[in-house]
């Protein structure tokens, strides 16, 4: 059954090969091998991965290079997600993305800074037009970096169409060595309604999973009966890296006959959100494990293909199936999985009793819940699926059920805090209790009249927090009165312990200067080369405000000739 099964897929992955991406078209980023440390799709935290991220070395530096002839369509300068980011759009309609950037090549970092010296801001998004910045294949465009929510040295790298949809860079034949095999972690099955039973029990069972020599795998035999469905936990690695990747494609087949896929190949920005709904979310969220669910209720993904019945599996009494799993990387290494299926309905006790509450969320209605002076907004279809909610004040606690549903939209948490002097007000803030010692985390919160408002699409626990303590601001590589006539670049470190920091200003004798700041890091950096200091004694001063309007400035000399 598996040789028919490989004869199969193997036919039909080479049908999907021949695709219509150009295979010459776009040349590697970087002039070092190319090694991965994510591939395209692989599951991330609220949404799937939009490119390859590339390793460079583990420093930062590298040259990057245009992949083919266009023109710099798109910049983008932040300080949390791509960071540094570079659009390049070509003349055969597709658009590559560079980010991470540590900087960017001359003429095009002196665009960029001309830009934030105007807008007195170093976050920026530029869409200059095809004449301002023209680029040659493989022409300097960058040096790789570390900016953003990067959490280590390497290039992130994509490929868009004119729908702004990414494509794994794979199709267009960028090339990565591999020939291992996908790993498969973990199975498990699920009972899909409450008639519906595995190994007797209608709860979610970890299955019994047995690795075989030839790198296959095999469960246990189980029982079941009514509609179940499969879930997996699987990686993929690349020869020359241990980093745990995504897969490319996952098949399943009832007796021979393929009732289910994902196929990460493409995906639009739009649905990736719903990859909370692709997951086992509950699971997620308790364990920190990414549960593929290989079945499908009320998610709107275009990676599935070929479902028959949403992946669910009618498992009558007193028969027989066999389900098969095929895991499969982009180069075509396979992992398979065995699992021999018994219908019985011998033995079956009750069904689970679901928990009831008095606050029954509809997913295709809204709903609002008050307590006290707590309100919570949800629209309709914030969620994916009908549930009871636990709903509760107490002082300024809001329980809010657990973080185990997966919400599609945000939501509205709303505080009155009237009752509060004015001086107290100022200084709160809605926060998410997090860990088991309950750590308030900042939730962004705005403040209209005496309402304070957070938009948030995690379930939890909140409060009230207070923040009365200002930002500090601490000098990193220079003392008041100090010469600085040798130093390429003046360092600054900010922090904030509790709301956050919200914003920041730098001025030298009154002149708005550009300062990089990197949140990982807490440095502020300004590069005396962009030529704004001329004077030999230079009034430096800094303020820095969080996210409730605590500020602190600090003010210091310094010379330079």
């Amino acid at each position: 059954m598996r040789f028919i099964l490989s004869l199969f897929f193997i036919s039909t992955f080479f049908l999907n090969a021949q695709n219509n991406y150009p295979q010459d078209y776009f040349d590697s980023p970087l002039e070092v091998p190319l090694i991965l440390s994510g591939t395209f799709a692989e599951l991330r935290s609220n949404h799937f991965h939009s490119g390859l991220d590339i390793k460079t070395q583990q420093r930062t530096g590298l040259k990057v290079k245009a992949s083919a002839n266009g023109y710099v369509s798109r910049i983008k300068v932040s300080h949390y997600g791509y960071g540094k980011a570079l659009y390049i759009t070509h003349p055969n309609g597709y658009t590559t993305v560079y980010a991470h950037l540590q900087k960017f090549a001359p003429d095009i970092q002196a665009y960029i800074k001309k830009h934030q010296y105007e807008k007195e801001t170093y976050e920026v998004e530029l869409f200059p037009s095809a004449e301002i910045l023209p680029i040659t294949k493989n022409s300097l465009i960058a040096y790789s970096g570390n900016s953003g929510g990067s959490g280590g040295p390497h290039l992130h790298y994509e490929i868009r169409d004119k729908m702004e949809h990414p494509i794994n860079p794979m199709l267009f034949g960028i090339d990565i060595k591999d020939s291992t095999n996908p790993i498969i972690k973990s199975i498990y099955a699920y009972p899909l309604d409450k008639n519906s039973f595995i190994n007797k029990s209608n709860t979610k069972q970890k299955l019994h999973l047995i690795p075989l020599k030839n790198g296959d795998y095999t469960i246990k035999n189980i029982e079941a009966y009514g509609n179940i469905g499969f879930g997996i936990e699987t990686i993929d690695r690349q020869d020359l890296a241990a980093n745990s990747n995504g897969v490319y494609n996952i098949q399943t087949f009832l007796n021979g006959r393929r009732n289910f896929e994902l196929d990460f190949r493409k995906f639009s920005f739009g649905e990736t959100k719903h990859i909370n709904q692709l997951i086992d979310y509950e699971h997620y969220a308790t364990k920190k494990k990414r549960i593929q669910k290989l079945f499908k209720k009320n998610t709107p993904l275009s990676l599935y293909k070929s479902i028959i019945n949403n992946g669910y599996l009618p498992i009558q009494d007193s028969t027989y199936s066999v389900y098969k799993i095929r895991v499969a990387d982009y180069k075509n290494n396979e992992a398979w999985v065995t699992i021999n299926i018994k219908g019985s309905k011998n033995g079956i006790s009750e069904p689970q009793k679901k928990q009831t509450t008095p606050y029954h969320i509809k997913a295709n209605k809204a709903t609002s819940l008050k307590e006290e002076k707590v309100s919570v907004d949800f629209y309709k279809d914030t969620f994916y699926d009908d549930f009871y909610m636990d709903f509760e004040v107490k002082n300024d606690t809001l329980t809010l059920h657990k973080n185990v549903i997966a919400a599609k939209k945000r939501f509205n948490i709303t505080y009155d805090v009237s009752s509060y002097t004015n001086e107290d007000k100022s200084k709160l803030y809605i926060a998410r209790l997090l860990g088991y010692k309950k750590q308030p985390a900042y939730t962004s919160t705005k403040r209209e009249g005496d309402l304070l408002i957070a938009r948030t699409k995690t379930l939890g626990t909140f409060t009230l927090a207070s923040d009365t303590i200002k930002p500090t601001i601490t000098p990193v590589n220079f003392k008041s009165g100090q010469w600085l006539s040798k130093y390429r670049y003046l360092k600054i470190k900010i922090d904030d312990k509790q709301s956050g920091i919200s914003k920041y200003r730098a001025t030298i004798n009154g002149k708005w200067i550009l300062m990089e700041y990197d949140y990982k890091t807490k440095i502020l950096t300004h590069d005396f080369n962009d030529g704004i200091i001329t004077d030999t004694k230079n009034n430096l001063k800094v303020i820095v405000t969080d996210n409730v309007g605590n500020n602190s400035t600090f003010e210091t000399l310094f010379y330079r000739k």
